[in-house]
């Protein structure tokens, strides 16, 4: 199997996850859309999703350095990543962060890590990044072939971010009914309506990280860009280390 087409038996595998629990659930359908907050949820989640986090600006510079299409296709590897996230919340995930301030620490302390070490990675790389396109001629080659280490990165960057596992442990529940029986579903649709918003508002970081690429910037301009993206990563990285290390 191509690497490229990695991530169809995995997305097979999810949404099989999501039809047993859907129907495994003890309620109407009409009843579980009803308890959730749509006209909050829509414009809450574009607002979340638009704010330009980790990956976001991970999907900005991968545009800029490889084309829209190659930074679109990278963004399945988050959206992997998200998707395994919703399911362990709906079948309980919150409450075992909130009996164990350990497992959220490490999660903490793992993405403080992976992002700060990414951007200083980002910086030290620009340099030679772009001399070798350069040398190339060609700052096309190989895009298909590398939008599977692209997407692998966003598969980490989104694993390793505490801050996305509270996304969906504490920010999307606000938006569903306090009925207990409904709420393991309720999380499985609301996560699942912010996935494709997060990926509207992906796909615009990335098709602007495209045009940059593709409007002629000089070499010097682009290490800069990436440079900026590096230090974004590292404040990103130091914030998360400042926050409070308790379980939601």
């Amino acid at each position: 199997m191509k690497r490229k087409y990695i991530y169809i038996p995995v997305f097979i595998l999810l949404f099989t996850l999501f039809v047993v629990s859907m129907n495994n659930t003890a309620f109407e359908f009409n009843h579980l859309l009803s308890g959730i907050q749509w006209a909050s949820l829509i414009p809450a989640a574009f607002l979340m999703a638009s704010v330009p986090g980790a990956n976001q600006i991970l999907s900005l510079r991968n545009g800029l350095r490889k084309g829209a299409t190659t930074a679109i296709i990278a963004v399945t590897g988050r959206f992997t990543a998200f998707a395994l996230m919703v399911i362990a919340v709906s079948l309980g995930l919150h409450a075992i962060l909130q009996t164990s301030t350990l497992i959220f620490t490490i999660i903490k302390w793992a993405g403080v890590l992976y992002l700060g070490w990414l951007g200083i990675k980002t910086i030290l790389s620009s340099k030679k990044e772009y001399e070798d396109e350069q040398m190339s001629g060609s700052e096309n080659q190989g895009e298909s072939r590398n939008a599977w280490h692209y997407a692998k990165q966003e598969f980490m960057v989104a694993a390793a971010n505490p801050k996305a596992l509270l996304l969906f442990t504490v920010f999307l529940p606000q938006f569903i009914s306090s009925d207990t029986v409904a709420a393991g579903g309720q999380i499985l649709v609301v996560g699942a309506v912010y996935i494709l918003i997060e990926f509207i508002c992906a796909t615009i970081y990335a098709t602007i990280g495209g045009k940059l690429k593709t409007i002629g910037l000089s070499g010097r301009v682009k290490q800069n860009l990436d440079r900026i993206t590096g230090g974004i990563m590292i404040a990103l990285a130091l914030w998360l280390s400042t926050s409070k290390s308790e379980a939601p």
